[in-house]
């Protein structure tokens, strides 16, 4: 085994870094570094973290024996990128350009790709990979259309849970991923829900800050000439709105808290309002999932559950109670973005996949 190719794998989030080791598809080395507010006070933009993660990356490596040399692979955590096709991409210099400079937004993910070049770097034959960014796009033509042309809709989702979770699936049924109708429903701080057309992600709703169900800290879609005539109100500002949408929202706005467990627990100690609004989530979900159905023209091979979320088995069942005549259902709760990464990279390495090029 020593003699065996390593993968690394970086995931940053806004106050952690993930990463892991990995020899095939076994986890040699995985460790979560905290970061405190106190720690991460004096950073302005995202970028300016670089070094301090880096290093501490490179600490933990040395301290925990990893033959680094042996890293060929390393895989970010796939940020902000422009619109890209689903699968591995070759982290390139045009793409730490657009990371580097959040050309695209900013998120602590672009600090994925980065770190992932400058370690490949310094390592004898090794090279940086991202995997099934949010920004995957795969979008058929009419999902483009939103009513406006002014506002077309995009695709920002959680494709890497969502494409790993497809495929886990696929192989349990021995079938091909590609060969399959899939709604893929992802439940996290973020609600996404995804119609997979033959392995191609054809319609999803943007769950970063647009449309689809509320969830526990997004507002989802809302009841569009209100919500106009709210933000002209002059009792708000374009970043208090924003707020409203992303991280005030959902059941932050309605309950005080981004806590789908916490609303669960209130919920089954009696709390009338906390069980009304924990159902209002599931009933979105499900009519979402319904939408996603007739993008398939009903012709549906499973509707797969994932997300942390998942792990709720009431909150699972009342979605359960609306769709399970569409399609048999999957539940595959909690998501592992670290070994989607790395069976992303051993795909490369075993050759099996084309990477593709970011330009």
């Amino acid at each position: 085994m020593n003699n065996e190719v390593r993968i690394l794998v970086i995931n940053p989030g806004s106050t952690s870094t993930k990463i892991a080791v990995y020899i095939g598809t076994n986890p040699v080395f995985v460790k979560t570094i905290q970061h405190s507010s106190d720690e991460l006070k004096d950073f302005g933009e995202i970028s300016e973290q670089f070094q301090f993660r880096k290093d501490l990356i490179l600490k933990q490596l040395y301290d925990a024996d990893i033959l680094i040399d042996m890293i060929k692979v390393v895989m970010g955590r796939g940020g902000l990128l422009k619109p890209v096709e689903s699968g591995v991409i070759a982290v390139n210099e045009k793409m730490v350009e657009d990371l580097r400079t959040c050309k695209y937004g900013e998120h602590a993910s672009n600090l994925g790709g980065l770190i992932a070049w400058d370690i490949a770097k310094t390592l004898p034959g090794a090279k940086a990979y991202i995997a099934n960014p949010v920004v995957v796009d795969e979008l058929s033509s009419l999902a483009r259309y939103s009513g406006h042309p002014l506002l077309p809709r995009h695709s920002i989702f959680h494709a890497l849970n969502q494409k790993a979770v497809g495929r886990q699936h696929s192989r349990s049924i021995m079938r091909k991923y590609e060969e399959l109708n899939l709604i893929v429903v992802h439940l996290g701080g973020g609600i996404t829900i995804g119609a997979h057309r033959k392995g191609r992600v054809v319609d999803v709703n943007q769950g970063l800050d647009g449309d689809g169900p509320f969830s526990p800290e997004r507002s989802g879609t809302l009841p569009i000439g209100d919500f106009a005539r709210l933000c002209f109100s002059g009792k708000y500002d374009l970043k208090k709105v924003q707020k409203m949408i992303k991280g005030e929202g959902g059941l932050v706005a309605y309950l005080g808290t981004n806590s789908a467990y916490e609303v669960e627990q209130r919920a089954a100690a009696g709390d009338i309002k906390a069980k009304e609004v924990y159902d209002a989530m599931a009933y979105q979900v499900a009519k979402e999932i319904g939408a996603m159905g007739a993008v398939l023209k009903f012709e549906i091979d499973g509707i797969l559950i994932t997300g942390g979320i998942a792990h709720d088995k009431y909150f699972v069942n009342q979605i359960i109670s609306y769709v399970h005549r569409l399609a048999p259902v999957h539940v595959y709760p909690g998501e592992d973005e670290m070994k989607a990464l790395a069976m992303n990279g051993l795909r490369v390495i075993r050759g099996v996949t084309q990477v593709r090029e970011y330009d």
